[in-house]
């Protein structure tokens, strides 16, 4: 068996294709990893901000997940079953009805395709072509929904769409709120342009959007806003699309971002922490007149991530379950916005954006929120930069962090706020 240096990235250099990414943020090789803690084969430990980009909302290898998915490996429980019934689906399905459907009167379905959040959105935009004949999708600035290409034709970044390699087509872009000025209707705006025949938009299937735009700027929509959007889609014949994969799962503070907004949309794309533990699993939920895909019609290999099923299902009973996990979240949040507030103060014209544990500052430059992160990741803390300019240093840790290690990462973060503006300060004297 050869010996490999794990401390070594000449291997990823030297074979690793030049699209990875993150590891070009945080060049360390990671060894271990627990709660909101990571820890390099230097032996440094990292406390996490990024959380697999919000793929592991209850933080790294929770030990009642690990435990049950152990136990399931062990026992010789299924590993791959196509869409096959599994015990471990059902016990799934089950929990998920009586903790997240049930509780709030949803009669959704739900449709499991390939495990990526892309999947889902793809399904989704399908499906709702599929349900109403029409082709046209409307989606928003700043969205970004994955970067398969009907999913990219839905996205907003320049950078991805450049790469797609041909015309992305059956999307009109509309303004999401606020992204025109505080006195431009872009809800009026975009109803406006359906109503009127001679706009040159076609009749949408779906209007799909986020609540909170994660990687287009911590973009964070009102429940007016939202309503009046859900009116549209009603009053134009569209079924509602909300993409939940990254502000889902307990993100904005409840376990769908949308439940405090006054809105239930037809289909909801979720991925990311579903699983619970950062295993691949996406699914669709869809209201039941909207099931139509015959058997097969949309599919996948990995539609049936039963490792993934198991650990999900531990996640809902083990936090979902109990009504004082969302109050916990909630305080989480409140102590974020609390010091964001207190660490935006240290520049000028730096604001909040987000909401919920989906926070964030934006400093106004990429090039400055780049050496804000460069500068934390130095002093042990991951952290990322999200909107169309990477001009937000985004939050984005576990949800259940913590407080003493919460607290330790935005005393990193601050730090380095404050650093660049002592150096601003007397570079200007």
């Amino acid at each position: 068996m050869t010996t490999v240096k794990t401390d070594d990235k000449t291997i990823f250099e030297r074979r690793e294709s030049a699209a990875r990414s993150y590891c070009r943020s945080f060049p360390i090789v990671f060894e271990s990893a627990s709660g909101a803690m990571m820890k390099g084969a230097d032996g440094r430990e990292y406390i996490d901000f990024l959380a697999g980009c919000s793929s592991l909302n209850y933080g790294h290898n929770d030990p009642d997940m690990k435990k049950a998915l152990v136990d399931y490996i062990t026992s010789d429980g299924v590993t791959h079953g196509l869409d096959m019934h599994t015990s471990a689906k059902a016990a799934f399905l089950e929990a998920f009805e009586r903790i997240v459907l049930e509780p709030r009167g949803m009669d959704h379905r739900m449709m499991f395709m390939g495990p990526t959040g892309a999947n889902a959105v793809e399904a989704a935009l399908k499906l709702a072509r599929k349900v109403t004949g029409r082709t046209n999708v409307v989606s928003f600035t700043n969205g970004f929904h994955g970067v398969t290409l009907g999913a990219l034709a839905a996205t907003g970044n320049g950078y991805h769409r450049g790469g797609a390699g041909l015309p992305l087509t059956g999307v009109t872009r509309m303004p999401f709120e606020g992204s025109m000025g505080k006195d431009i209707d872009t809800a009026d705006f975009l109803n406006r342009m359906l109503a009127e025949p001679s706009s040159g938009i076609e009749p949408p299937a779906a209007i799909i959007l986020e609540t909170v735009q994660g990687e287009g700027g911590l973009n964070a929509a009102s429940r007016e806003w939202l309503r009046r959007i859900e009116q549209i889609a009603r009053a134009h014949g569209a079924l509602l699309i909300v993409d939940d994969i990254q502000a889902g799962c307990g993100r904005t503070g409840s376990f769908f971002s949308f439940e405090e907004m006054g809105i239930t949309p037809d289909i909801i794309t979720m991925a990311k922490s579903l699983s619970g533990f950062g295993l691949p699993l996406a699914t669709l939920l869809v209201r039941p007149e909207y099931d139509i895909f015959g058997p097969a019609e949309h599919n996948g290999t990995f539609r049936g991530n039963n490792h993934a099923f198991v650990t999900a299902r531990v996640a809902l009973e083990k936090y979902w379950a109990d009504e004082g996990f969302q109050e916990s979240v909630r305080e989480r949040a409140g102590f974020l916005g609390t010091r964001l507030r207190e660490i935006a103060a240290h520049l000028p014209d730096a604001r909040l954006k987000g909401r919920g544990m989906m926070q964030g500052i934006d400093v106004g430059s990429g090039a400055l929120a780049s050496d804000i992160c460069s500068r934390c990741f130095k002093a042990g803390l991951i952290i990322e930069t999200s909107g169309a300019h990477d001009e937000v240093v985004k939050i984005l840790c576990p949800i259940n962090i913590d407080k003493g290690t919460f607290a330790r990462g935005l005393d990193i973060l601050e730090e380095a706020v404050g650093e660049i503006s002592r150096s601003a300060s007397i570079a200007a004297e």
